[in-house]
């Protein structure tokens, strides 16, 4: 991959439907707007950006969701949100408990009073990235897992997770239903052979780029990672 440097320094970042957010390591929040990076209000530690719209959590894993411009607290509590599902909303919170909400509840929360009906899914993961129609996870042991068969409507998808080979911490699969991760090492991997009859895939590719990441995110042909300095790259 062709590998570019983006002025800036994050520790997390994630794309989605064209738009690319982000934190940095004082929980400042940023949008890119035209090749430039716009500070947004607030303080969190984890952002994402979807089908569902603009979500993250805070350093005392208290959940928001952008609504007209403001930040709208949601009842619950997560250390790591995804908005990349179709139009509903999943994570993992501090003890490594999976949720998901449904297309009704996420798109229906329009103000503090909104209900937030956070549905549990067994297991324990602590990273947990979802797609059009599978979501992804990795737990404490750096086992990878996946969970198929989710749609607006039922979010906890089938019954069992898929155990997949392969060691990541962390794992984000993007709008079309591409999978990145990276493993402790800090490099950076695709899963190839996704497609809608086996959607776990065949195979992982090592991608090569110069230097440990920390963070990667897929969307619109660009893959977006945060290395281990902070530095932004967008490679294609």
């Amino acid at each position: 991959m062709n590998c570019q440097q983006v002025a800036g320094s994050l520790q997390q970042i994630d794309a989605g439907l064209g738009m690319v957010v982000g934190v940095n390591s004082n929980d400042n929040i940023y949008i890119l707007f035209g090749g430039t990076w716009v500070q947004l209000p607030g303080a969190l530690q984890h952002v994402t950006v979807g089908p569902a719209g603009l979500w993250g959590v805070n350093s005392a894993n208290q959940i928001y969701k952008m609504v007209n411009g403001n930040w709208v607290q949601v009842p619950g509590l997560l250390n790591q949100i995804d908005a990349g599902g179709d139009q509903f909303v999943a994570g993992v919170n501090m003890y490594d408990n999976i949720y998901c909400m449904g297309r009704n509840g996420a798109m229906g929360i329009s103000s503090n009073q909104s209900p937030a009906p956070w549905e549990y899914l067994p297991g324990s993961l602590m990273y947990y990235s979802c797609g059009p129609v599978s979501c992804w996870g990795v737990n404490f042991a750096n086992q990878i897992f996946i969970k198929k068969g989710v749609t607006p409507t039922t979010c906890t998808g089938s019954i069992w997770w898929q155990h997949i080979p392969g060691s990541l911490i962390m794992i984000e699969v993007s709008v079309d239903g591409s999978v990145y991760g990276v493993n402790s090492q800090g490099n950076v991997y695709r899963r190839d052979g996704i497609t809608a009859r086996n959607p776990a895939g065949t195979g992982w590719t090592h991608i090569t780029i110069s230097g440990a990441c920390q963070h990667v995110s897929y969307d619109l042909g660009q893959l977006w990672v945060i290395k281990n300095d902070g530095s932004i790259w967008t490679c294609s």
